[in-house]
C-alpha cells in the first residue's frame, strides 16, 4: 500500500469516526480535535468546494470587491476566505461552533471578527440583520451537520441586494437532506425574499469516504440575491 493510500485510509478513518458523534457537544469536540490536522486532511479529499464557491461568488459579484463585507459561516480554518483573498475580497467575518477551528481561522489573519456560534442551535446576532455583502456557508450544509433551517438566518444577515452562497452534497447519503434544502431555498424564493442565480452541480467534489462509495461524490453549489 503506497503513503498516499494511507494517508487517504487515516484521512477516512476521521471523517467516518465524525458519524458517531450525534449530539452538538459532541460534533464540537469532534472538529476542536480534527482542528490541528484539518487543512491536510482536505487536501487529501481533493475537497474543492471552497475554491467552486469562491469563483461562483466572484463571477455574481458587481460591486467593488475590495469593499464588500463577508460573513463566512461555518468558516473553519479559513478555507473559503483565503479563496475569495485571491480574488479580491478583503473584509471577513467568521461564525464557527469550534473555538479551535476559529483559532486557526484567527492565524490567518484575514478575519476582522471571529464568533463561536452553533448554527441551527443559536440564531445569529440580531445586530447582522441586513448588514453583509456576502454570506457564504461551505461544506456545512448536510446530513448530521448544520439543518437546513439555518439558511433563514443567512438570507436575514444579508444586504439587500447581496448575495448567499450555499454548498450541499449530492451523494446517496445526504440526498434526502439535500431535497429538504432545495425545497427550503424555494420555498424562500417564492416568498420573494431572494431570487436564485446558479445551481451548479460538480461530479468530482470531493473522494468518496463511505464504505458504499468509490472515487468521488458529486456536490452543488447555490448562489442567491436578496431582495
Amino acid at each position: 500500500m503506497s503513503a498516499n493510500s494511507n494517508t487517504f485510509d487515516s484521512v477516512k478513518a476521521v471523517i467516518l469516526s465524525a458519524h458517531k458523534s450525534t449530539t452538538s457537544e459532541e460534533k464540537v469536540s469532534f472538529y476542536n480535535r480534527w482542528a490541528e490536522t484539518y487543512d491536510r486532511d482536505v487536501a487529501v479529499l481533493d475537497y474543492c468546494a471552497p475554491s467552486l464557491a469562491a469563483n461562483s461568488i466572484s463571477s455574481h459579484f458587481n460591486a467593488v470587491q475590495e469593499a464588500a463585507v463577508v460573513l463566512d459561516v461555518a468558516c473553519g480554518t479559513g478555507l473559503v476566505a483565503k479563496q475569495l483573498k485571491k480574488l479580491g475580497f478583503e473584509h471577513f467575518v467568521g461564525v464557527d461552533g469550534s473555538e479551535a477551528m476559529l483559532d486557526k481561522a484567527r492565524e490567518t489573519g484575514l478575519y476582522q471578527d471571529l464568533k463561536q456560534c452553533l448554527l441551527g442551535e443559536e440564531p445569529l446576532p440580531v445586530q447582522w440583520a441586513d448588514t453583509f455583502d456576502v454570506v457564504v456557508i461551505v461544506g456545512a450544509l448536510s446530513v448530521g451537520q448544520v439543518s437546513f433551517s439555518v439558511i433563514r438566518d443567512l438570507c436575514n444577515v444579508t444586504k439587500p441586494g447581496g448575495y448567499i452562497c450555499m454548498t450541499t452534497r449530492s451523494n446517496y447519503d445526504n440526498l434526502e437532506y439535500k431535497a429538504a434544502l432545495e425545497s427550503e431555498l424555494r420555498q424562500i424564493e417564492e416568498e420573494e425574499l431572494w431570487t436564485c442565480l446558479e445551481v451548479t452541480e460538480v461530479e468530482d467534489w470531493e473522494r468518496a469516504v463511505s464504505e458504499e462509495e468509490d472515487g468521488y461524490i458529486s456536490g452543488a453549489v447555490y448562489v442567491y440575491k436578496k431582495h
